[in-house]
C-alpha cells in the first residue's frame, strides 16, 4: 500500500467505519464479494467498544417479542417505524445466536465455574418491562467487538485499511447512484471506485461539549450523506445519558444504565433521592426524563448548575454483585481516585447516542442508489424519538443480517483513470489556527444551544454563531479542496504533518454541518418529544407526530 500503484482502486462494497455495525456487516456480505473497510483510527477504537449495557433480546421463555416491542414503541414517544421494530424484535434472538456461535462470551446465570450451557444471564434495564439484556461483565461492546475484529482480520476477502479517512462520496449525479468515495491515505488521496458503499461511521457526539462518545464520532457519515444529497430523517433527536462520570479533567465515562437497574441510587449531595421528584419510576425513567431530572435539580441546588453534580451510590448493591457486574466501572473509578465501594460516584448528564441519521428502509438502502447506512449513522426507524436502552447494539446485528441478501449490479467497476498525483506543498498553517478554534469553541456553542433544553432564543443564538464559523471554513483553501475535489484529481500531500492537517479540516467540517442539522432540527420542531426537550415548547403536540426530514437546505415533515 506504500506505492501509488499498488493501492487497490476498486472494490465490491466499501465500508466506512469499524465498529460493531462496519464489521458484522462486513461478515455477513456474500464471501464472494471483495471488501474494504475503512476506519480512520486504529481498529480498535470505536463506540461500540465503549458499550457497557448489553444487548437486548426476548429469548426468556416468559418475555416475547411482542413485550420487547412495546416497550421500544413507548420509549420512541410515537415516532418508531413499526415494521422497523418488528423486524428488530423478532430477528434478535437469530443475532443472538450468530453471536454466540462466533464466540462471543455472554455472562451466565452459573457463576461457580463457567458452564457452558448454564442459561444466559439476563438484566434489566430502564424502560425495559422484563429482564432481558445479555452482557458481558460490563463491557459488553468490547466482548463483541473483539470477536468481530478477528473474524474481520481472518477473512480473506476483507482488506481493512486503518488510519485512512473518507473525504467524499464519488457521485454519479445523472442517476443517483454512488460509486465510490475519495480516500485520504498514507499521505495520498485516492479514488476508490464500488458497486455499493455503506456508511457505519457511528454518532457524531464530539459536537457537544460534553459526551461518552469516543473522539472518533464526529458524525462523518451523516456529514458526508447530507453533502452528497441523501434524505436525513429526526436529527433533533439526541439521547443525552444521565450518568457520566464528571471529574476534573477525567473523560466523560459513561457509569452504565445498568448500575441503575442493579439497585444503585442517584442521590444530590445531601443523600436525597431526588429523581422520585421528577418521575414515579426515579431511577429506572427513561434516559431523557432521568437527564432532565439531574437537569432541573440541578437548577435549583447548584450555583453553577451547567458544571454541577449529583451521585450515583452503589452501596446499595452486594459487593459481590458489584465486583461481578462491574469490574471495568470499578477499575475506571479507582484510576480517579474514587471507591464506589465506600463513596457514591460523581456523575452528570452527557450527549450519547444520536437517533437521527440518514434515513434507510429494512435493506439498509439510502435515498441515493448504491449508498447505505447502518448502525448510529442511520435513521431505521427503530429508536424514534429516544432509543430504548441496549437496543443500539442489537440495530447493528439485526439490520447488517440484511446484507447476506445483497446483490451488486453486474459490469465492469469503474476505476478512476486519473494516474498523475499533484503534489501539495501548502502547510495550511495560518488556516489552522481558525479551525483549531472552531474545534474548540463549536461543542460549547451546541452544548449550549442544542443540550438537554433548548429554546428558540438559545438555538437561533447557536445557528447564527455556527453559520459564521461556516462561512469562515468555505473560505479556507485547506477546506476548499476537500469541498472541490473531483475523480480527475489525486494528491500527494508529500507529509504526514499535511495529511493530520487535512484529517483535521475535513472533522471540523463534519462536525460543523452536523452541529447546524442539529440545531437547525431543533428549531424546527415546536415541541416536546423524547429526546428533543424545548422548555418554550414543554409539551408534546399530536401535530408533530411525523418524522423530520431533512435533504439540502429542505427541512420538511413527512405527510
Amino acid at each position: 500500500m506504500n506505492q501509488k500503484s499498488s493501492f487497490p482502486r476498486s472494490f465490491d462494497v466499501i465500508i466506512v467505519g469499524s465498529g460493531a455495525a462496519g464489521l458484522y456487516t462486513a461478515l455477513c456480505l456474500p464471501n464472494h464479494f471483495r471488501i474494504a473497510v475503512i476506519t480512520k483510527d486504529k481498529l480498535k477504537r470505536g463506540a461500540s467498544d465503549w458499550a457497557q449495557g448489553g444487548i437486548a433480546a426476548a429469548i426468556n421463555p416468559d418475555d416475547s417479542p411482542q413485550l420487547h416491542l412495546e416497550d421500544t414503541l413507548k420509549a420512541g414517544a410515537g415516532l418508531c417505524d413499526m415494521e422497523a421494530v418488528k423486524f428488530l424484535v423478532e430477528n434478535a434472538a437469530t443475532s443472538i445466536h450468530s453471536l454466540l456461535q462466533m464466540g462471543v462470551d455472554f455472562d451466565r446465570t452459573s457463576t461457580i465455574g463457567y458452564r457452558q450451557n448454564a442459561p444466559l444471564a439476563m438484566t434489566l434495564e430502564a424502560a425495559h418491562s422484563f429482564p432481558r439484556v445479555l452482557h458481558a461483565a460490563d463491557t459488553t461492546g468490547r466482548a463483541i467487538v473483539s470477536i468481530l475484529r478477528q473474524k474481520v482480520l481472518e477473512s480473506n476477502q476483507i482488506q481493512v485499511y486503518e488510519q485512512a479517512y473518507a473525504l467524499s462520496l464519488w457521485l454519479d449525479e445523472s442517476q443517483n447512484k454512488c460509486q465510490g468515495l475519495s480516500l485520504l491515505h498514507e499521505n495520498q488521496i485516492h479514488w476508490l471506485s464500488a458497486k455499493a458503499v455503506i456508511l457505519a461511521t457511528g454518532g457524531g457526539g464530539q459536537v457537544f461539549a460534553q459526551t461518552t462518545n469516543p473522539q472518533v464520532s464526529t458524525g462523518d457519515g451523516v456529514a458526508l450523506g447530507w453533502r452528497s444529497g441523501a434524505i436525513l430523517r429526526d436529527l433533533e433527536f439526541v439521547q443525552f445519558h444521565p450518568t457520566a462520570l464528571n471529574i476534573t479533567n477525567a473523560p466523560h465515562f459513561l457509569i452504565s444504565e445498568a448500575v441503575r437497574g442493579e439497585g444503585a441510587h442517584l442521590i444530590d449531595e445531601k443523600g436525597k433521592r431526588f429523581a422520585f421528584d421528577y418521575h414515579e419510576k426515579g431511577e429506572l425513567a427513561p434516559r431523557d426524563v432521568v437527564s432532565r431530572a439531574i437537569y432541573s435539580h440541578l437548577h435549583k441546588i447548584s450555583q453553577d448548575p451547567a458544571h454541577g453534580k449529583v451521585y450515583l451510590d452503589l452501596r446499595p448493591i452486594p459487593r459481590s454483585r458489584i465486583e461481578y457486574r462491574f469490574p471495568n466501572i470499578i477499575n475506571k473509578c479507582q484510576q480517579w481516585g474514587i471507591d464506589l465501594f465506600s463513596q457514591p460516584i460523581p456523575v452528570s448528564p452527557a450527549a450519547h447516542y444520536w437517533m437521527g441519521g440518514v434515513a434507510v428502509n429494512l435493506n439498509n438502502e439510502t435515498s441515493i442508489k448504491g449508498l447505505y447506512a447502518i448502525g448510529e449513522t442511520a435513521s431505521t426507524g427503530v429508536h424514534g424519538a429516544n432509543r430504548l436502552a441496549s437496543n443500539s447494539l442489537l440495530e447493528c446485528v439485526v439490520f447488517a443480517e440484511s446484507f447476506r441478501h445483497l446483490s451488486l449490479p453486474s459490469g465492469d467497476e469503474l476505476v478512476s483513470t486519473t494516474i498523475n498525483y499533484q503534489q501539495i506543498k501548502d502547510d495550511w498553517q495560518e488556516e489552522m489556527e481558525l479551525i483549531a478554534n472552531i474545534r474548540e469553541n463549536l461543542p460549547v456553542a451546541v452544548w449550549e444551544g442544542a443540550g438537554i433544553c433548548r429554546t428558540e432564543l438559545g438555538l437561533q443564538k447557536a445557528i447564527e454563531q455556527v453559520q459564521h464559523w461556516r462561512n469562515q471554513l468555505k473560505t479556507l483553501s485547506i477546506c476548499q479542496l476537500i469541498i472541490n475535489i473531483a475523480p480527475s484529481q489525486s494528491y500527494d500531500l508529500t507529509s504526514p504533518i499535511r495529511e493530520q492537517k487535512l484529517k483535521l479540516a475535513a472533522e471540523t467540517l463534519n462536525l460543523i454541518d452536523v452541529g447546524y442539522l442539529i440545531l437547525k432540527s431543533a428549531a424546527f420542531r415546536t415541541e416536546s418529544r423524547g429526546g428533543h426537550y424545548r422548555l418554550d415548547y414543554p409539551n408534546t403536540d399530536d401535530n408533530w407526530q411525523t418524522h423530520t426530514l431533512v435533504q439540502g437546505e429542505n427541512w420538511t415533515t413527512l405527510p
